[in-house]
């Protein structure tokens, strides 16, 4: 049996829930294809220890594809990120108060790591499923990238496939919402399509600026 893990963060800036966990956390134990089961784990939303976590769980776990996930404030979609890059720059303190401005990710690293998902096969069948979906170019400068960035470096020439997810918040956030049950159907179409897709399909995703 292979499994998938699929990550979310706690809540952070005095959110009492974050739709990244609340969504991933209902496919925990799910079936994604025969014989490969998603698993679910919730990562802290710390620049110190989010991605540590994220990485004794892939030496746990040894999953066969890692979809880290996230929540994008004012976006509207299932966004697939294309890219990590190399600084932490944050805007809010973390929930351990540190804000870390102009710091490499790591030092001496690439300056960015593409995802290894099949991101636009993802897009267009997150689409299909009546679910709004587009490939995001910026995972932006905050935990979310800085995790994207660190499982992106760990898993270079391992085989193992690996990207990065931003979701939109709920309803009750305000204007750019998504409901959870969408949120969790449009995870598990773009698990199911990047599980499926090995070689990625080309699709118009850009953006003029």
């Amino acid at each position: 049996m292979q499994n998938v893990l699929l990550t979310g963060f706690e809540p952070f800036d005095k959110a009492a829930v974050n739709p990244s966990w609340e969504a991933v956390r209902q496919l925990d134990g799910v079936p994604l294809s025969e014989g490969v089961t998603m698993v679910a784990r919730c990562l802290p939303c710390a620049f110190a220890t989010a991605a540590e976590t994220l990485l004794q769980l892939i030496n746990e776990l040894q999953p066969a594809m890692v979809i880290a996930t996230g929540l994008g404030p004012g976006r509207s979609d299932i966004s697939i990120e294309r890219v990590a890059i190399n600084v932490n720059d944050a805007r809010i303190p973390d929930n351990l108060g540190a804000q870390p401005i102009d710091i490499a990710v790591v030092d001496g690293g690439p300056a960015a790591y593409f995802s290894t998902l099949p991101i636009k096969g993802m897009v267009k069948a997150v689409r299909e499923a009546g679910i709004a979906a587009s490939v995001s170019q910026t995972a932006g400068t905050f935990v979310c990238n800085q995790v994207f960035y660190r499982l992106q470096h760990a898993l270079v020439g391992t085989g193992v496939r690996s990207g990065f997810i931003h979701v939109p918040g709920l309803p009750d956030a305000g204007e750019h919402s998504m409901s959870l049950s969408t949120i969790v159907e449009g995870l598990r179409v773009a698990a199911l399509a990047a599980w499926q897709t090995q070689v990625d399909i080309a699709l118009s995703g850009g953006q003029v600026s």
